[in-house]
């Protein structure tokens, strides 16, 4: 997958989608639009208690459509997708951690913290502004978000 680009363009489309999702009594969780190989891909990641189906991501692909195409905020062609964030979910904002809390989480820093690690696991236990707290097997370990590289919802098989 393509590095996320088109920040601006994800804003831009967020704002115009974020009252239809809510709408329909669901999250929304990320918009990402991102290049893979010649094309281009808006994706609409969307949440809610419980399962997600196919078919509630198929009414809300329908419901985007004209919003989408009356706005028009990409001027390149794009692909449209929604779908859950499934759970390998990626938290990239803070209110994804305070979704998330109580949740196992696996962390990727962008250098080694002062104990030589970069890689971390453990249950999310609190998020304080932009910092957060994981219970790992050596005992509670506070990151800043801006050292995170990447995290993910984990299962125990994730923990490392």
């Amino acid at each position: 997958m393509a590095k996320q680009a088109g920040g601006n363009t994800a804003r831009r489309v967020e704002a115009l989608v974020r009252p239809v999702v809510e709408g329909m009594g669901l999250r929304l969780w990320d918009v990402v639009f991102e290049k893979e190989g010649p094309d281009w891909y808006l994706r609409v990641l969307i949440d809610r208690d419980g399962t997600m189906d196919t078919d509630t991501c198929a009414d809300v692909s329908h419901a985007l459509d004209p919003i989408l195409d009356e706005a028009d905020p990409i001027p390149q062609s794009y692909y449209l997708e929604v779908g859950s964030p499934g759970l390998g979910r990626r938290l990239t904002r803070p209110e994804h951690y305070d979704a998330l809390m109580g949740q196992k989480i696996r962390v990727r820093l962008y250098r080694p913290d002062a104990a030589g690690r970069r890689d971390l696991s453990g249950v999310l236990t609190a998020r304080d502004g932009d910092l957060i707290t994981l219970a790992t097997d050596a005992g509670p370990v506070q990151l800043a978000l801006n050292t995170v590289s990447t995290a993910r919802l984990c299962d125990d098989e994730d923990l490392f």
